[in-house]
C-alpha cells in the first residue's frame, strides 16, 4: 500500500517538476512567462497525435517537446523581440495554447493512447519499498530528477549560468559588459518551452495515456507558484513538486476511502495548498525580494 502510494506521489510530481525547472530558467534570466499552462497542454496534445499515429512513444515524447519549444519562440518573439509587456502575452499564450490543443485533439478524444513504459533494472527494482520508486520508474522520472541537477550545476557553477543569472539579475549592466541579453533569454525560454511541453507529454504518456480537453487542470500555475515557493532554486522546487505531488494524490486515497468530506473540496485541496504557500511567502517580503531576479518581467530594448 506504502509503496503504490509512494509510485503515484512520483508521478504526480514529474510533470510539475518538469515545469517548475524550465521556468525556473526562464525567470532567473528575467524573463515571466505565464504561458506555462499553454506550453504543457500544446506538448501533451502532440505527444498524443504522434504516439497514437506512429505507434511509438518515443516519437510522441520528441513531438511534445517541440510543441512546447515553437509555442516558446513564439512568446519570445512577442515579448523579447516586438517588447510587448511579458504578462499579457504570457496569458494569451495561455488562452490559445488550451483553445489550440482542444481544437486538434478533438478528434482523439476517447482513443487508446500508447504508454510510455517503466524502466525496469533487474534485480535492483525487486528490491523491497525503494526497488520500483527508485530503479522501476518511467523515463520522465528520471530525466526530471537529472534536469535538477543539471540546472542547479549550471545555475550555479558553470560560467554560462553565471551569465544567465547575470542578466537576470540586471540586464542593462549585463548588456554593458558585452553579453547578449536577448540571445541568452531566448534560450531560457526555449529551454522553459521544452520542459514544459515534456511535462504535458509526460501527462498523456505515463501518468493517464489518453487525451482529455483541458486534462493539465492548473499544473502549468502550480508550477509557477512553485518556482516562487522554491524562492527561485532548483534544489528547493524539486522538494516542492514532491510536497504538492503528494498533496494531489493524498485527495484522491481521501475521497477512496470515504472520508466525510465533500469531493469539491478534496479535488480543490492543491489549489488551496498552493494560495496558502503564496500567502506565507508574501508575508517574508524581504526575503522574497532579496532572491527575485530584479529584471524579471521588466522588457530589454538594446541601444541601436
Amino acid at each position: 500500500m506504502l509503496e503504490a502510494i509512494l509510485l503515484t506521489i512520483a508521478t504526480a510530481a514529474t510533470p510539475l517538476l518538469l515545469a517548475a525547472i524550465g521556468e525556473l530558467v526562464a525567470e532567473r534570466s528575467g524573463v515571466l512567462n505565464l504561458g506555462v499552462e499553454g506550453m504543457m497542454i500544446m506538448g501533451a496534445v502532440a505527444a498524443f497525435a504522434v504516439a497514437y499515429t506512429t505507434g511509438n512513444p518515443w516519437l510522441g515524447a520528441l513531438a511534445g517537446a517541440l510543441a512546447g519549444v515553437s509555442f516558446s519562440l513564439l512568446f519570445g518573439l512577442l515579448t523579447l523581440t516586438l517588447a510587448t509587456n511579458q504578462v499579457a502575452s504570457g496569458l494569451a499564450l495561455t488562452i490559445l495554447g488550451l483553445g489550440a490543443s482542444g481544437m486538434l485533439g478533438e478528434s482523439f478524444v476517447g482513443l487508446p493512447g500508447v504508454k510510455l513504459e517503466a524502466v525496469s533494472i533487474p534485480v535492483l527494482s525487486d528490491l523491497p519499498l525503494v526497488g520500483r520508486l527508485l530503479f522501476g520508474q518511467d523515463p520522465f522520472f528520471y530525466l526530471s530528477i537529472l534536469l535538477g541537477i543539471g540546472v542547479w550545476w549550471f545555475l550555479f557553477r558553470s560560467r554560462a549560468g553565471l551569465e544567465l543569472r547575470s542578466v537576470g539579475a540586471n540586464h542593462a549592466s549585463a548588456h554593458a559588459l558585452g553579453l547578449k541579453v536577448i540571445r541568452v533569454r531566448y534560450l531560457a525560454v526555449m529551454f522553459g518551452g521544452l520542459c514544459a511541453g515534456l511535462a504535458g507529454a509526460q501527462l498523456t504518456l505515463v501518468y493517464t495515456p489518453q487525451w482529455v480537453e483541458n486534462m493539465s487542470a492548473g499544473r502549468g500555475w502550480i508550477a509557477l507558484a512553485l518556482v516562487v515557493f522554491a524562492s527561485w532554486r532548483p534544489g528547493r522546487i524539486v522538494v516542492g513538486a514532491y510536497l504538492f505531488g503528494a498533496v494531489s494524490i493524498g485527495q484522491l486515497h481521501a475521497q477512496a476511502l470515504g472520508i466525510g468530506l465533500p469531493s469539491q473540496l478534496l479535488s480543490a485541496l492543491p489549489y488551496l495548498a498552493t494560495i496558502a504557500v503564496l500567502v506565507l511567502i508574501s508575508r517574508d517580503r524581504r526575503a522574497t525580494l532579496m532572491n527575485t531576479p530584479a529584471s524579471l518581467g521588466q522588457p530589454f530594448v538594446p541601444d541601436r
